[in-house]
């Protein structure tokens, strides 16, 4: 682990996570247009707005001190955050921009963060929860070692009134692939 005068930063050359700047929000603005962002985030503000992106780097959403803007040879390509919760256990959200999508870049970032919260934080468990037809992010999960632990039934409504079911993944330590 390496920290700089703005946060936490984690390395997995080429991929970097660290604290999100006021000069993210371009980019953040840009991604959360994306039609399957916005049908796997039932929280993203519809439309979303550079004002949105701009509270969202700015901290002003209270999401906590461990979020980290992803980026790969120094551009922004996605977001992975981590929660701590009751009983040493950590919450896991991420995104991956479009042009971004598809070359393990949030494989590598969700496994970056996974090894910092059982190995410098001390979680015992870590948790994410996906839509339940998202299945590109259920194979991210299963491939840092994520273990599917079942349907969360009518979880989350979304924006078009539907509510819809998520499913749990867990990871407990020594399971980090």
């Amino acid at each position: 682990m390496q920290t700089s005068p703005h946060g936490i930063e984690l390395h997995d050359d080429p991929i970097l996570l660290r604290a999100w700047r006021e000069d993210d929000a371009a980019a953040v603005y840009l991604a959360c247009q994306d039609p399957e962002m916005q049908r796997w985030l039932p929280d993203l503000p519809r439309p979303y707005t550079n004002d949105d992106a701009r509270a969202f780097v700015s901290g002003a959403l209270g999401l906590g001190r461990y979020q980290f803007a992803v980026c790969e040879h120094g551009t922004v390509v996605g977001s992975i955050g981590l929660r701590s919760g009751k009983h040493e256990t950590g919450h896991i959200g991420y995104w991956c921009a479009p042009d971004a999508r598809g070359r393990g870049i949030t494989t590598r970032a969700l496994r970056r963060i996974c090894r910092y919260a059982l190995d410098e934080l001390h979680l015992e468990r870590l948790e994410l929860i996906t839509d339940s037809a998202n299945v590109a992010s259920h194979r991210v999960a299963m491939k840092v070692g994520f273990q599917r632990e079942g349907v969360k039934r009518s979880h989350l409504r979304h924006p078009d009134g539907q509510r819809r079911d998520s499913v749990l993944f867990s990871l407990l330590p020594g399971e980090l692939r």
